[in-house]
């Protein structure tokens, strides 16, 4: 599987600046204390498998907690790079995508770039050792607001973006590759520490 991470904390050239992950927003819903309302999200009916993934990011045992995902169900041949999905010809007639942003579970998790990249590299090992093609992860450290409680001090931090991208000759085969790409990244975000 393909896997890459980077920075988006600071301006751009433009002098722009990058999303940043907040985790009260408007619709949030806590799947930290609610696991269950996984499967009522809309985008769990997109993508088979979603819920569960959700589930296990957001369970005790996980380092990280979800605040937000998303699930594009068709993306256009410009939306992505064959290449960097390592798909062979013929494998790119129809592609998928989405993404889920990851906040750290404890407050000191990530407290400095390095802390976050050193997650990143580790979980993009894990995922470069999948027998997994016509798929990659692409792994967006960026500022956040971590507090999920509006009734409390908004805390800021790091969190992570992370979004896969996954095609086929056919809808179902990007579908379920984009699934298998979900496992894998869900697995390596929650496997055990070093």
């Amino acid at each position: 599987m393909e896997a890459d991470w980077e920075f988006e904390v600071g301006p751009d050239a433009a002098g722009l600046a990058p999303p940043v992950i907040e985790a009260a927003w408007a619709g949030f819903i806590d799947l930290q204390c609610a696991p269950e309302q996984a499967g009522d999200l809309p985008e769990a009916d997109l993508l088979p498998g979603l819920a569960e993934a959700l589930m296990k990011l957001n369970a005790m045992a996980s380092p990280v907690w979800t605040s937000k995902c998303d699930i594009w169900p068709q993306l256009e041949a410009g939306n992505f790079d064959p290449d960097e999905l390592d798909a062979p010809p013929g494998c790119t007639a129809h592609a998928m995508g989405g993404y889920i942003d990851l906040l750290p579970r404890k407050v000191r998790q990530w407290t400095v770039p390095e802390m976050a990249a050193d997650e990143c590299k580790r979980v993009c090992g894990l995922l470069r050792a999948v027998p997994l093609r016509c798929c990659r992860a692409d792994l967006v450290i960026r500022r956040a607001y971590l507090s999920a409680d509006p009734a409390h001090e908004e805390i800021s931090g790091l969190g992570v973006t992370a979004y896969l991208t996954s095609c086929g000759a056919y809808a179902a085969e990007a579908v379920r590759t984009l699934q298998d790409a979900l496992v894998a990244l869900t697995d390596a975000f929650v496997s055990t520490r070093r």
